[in-house]
């Protein structure tokens, strides 16, 4: 009976690992191909109306050092890095009353 169930988990283990891989297979082709589809579909459709000189004989290529170029100064024009003075103030707190941690609260006496 213990070596049946083994083999039920086993097998389902199995099975659940191979769907998993197979949608990541599948995923992963879908986002790497999505870009040439559309792209296609846009040529095919500007080239029914007739304006598809433009887009056809100039391929648009862009490299990673000119989409780090392009990414950083969208980022700088935004002003989105944080300029901190480098100024660490500790300041004592005086600690005010809490009956959370007031041992006269307690559990041991209780009355009936």
């Amino acid at each position: 009976m213990i070596i049946y169930n083994i083999s039920q988990g086993l097998g389902i283990a199995i099975i659940g690992y191979t769907i998993v891989f197979v949608a990541l297979l599948l995923l992963f082709y879908i986002f790497t191909y999505m870009a040439k589809v559309l792209l296609w579909h846009k040529k095919r459709r500007l080239i029914h109306e007739n304006q598809a000189t433009k887009l056809v004989d100039e391929e648009i290529n862009v490299t990673g050092e000119i989409a780090t170029a392009i990414a950083m100064a969208i980022y700088l024009s935004r002003d989105l890095h944080d300029n901190e003075s480098d100024i660490l103030t500790i300041k004592k707190v005086s600690k005010t009353y809490s009956p959370w941690n007031s041992k006269i609260y307690g559990i041991r006496f209780y009355n009936r």
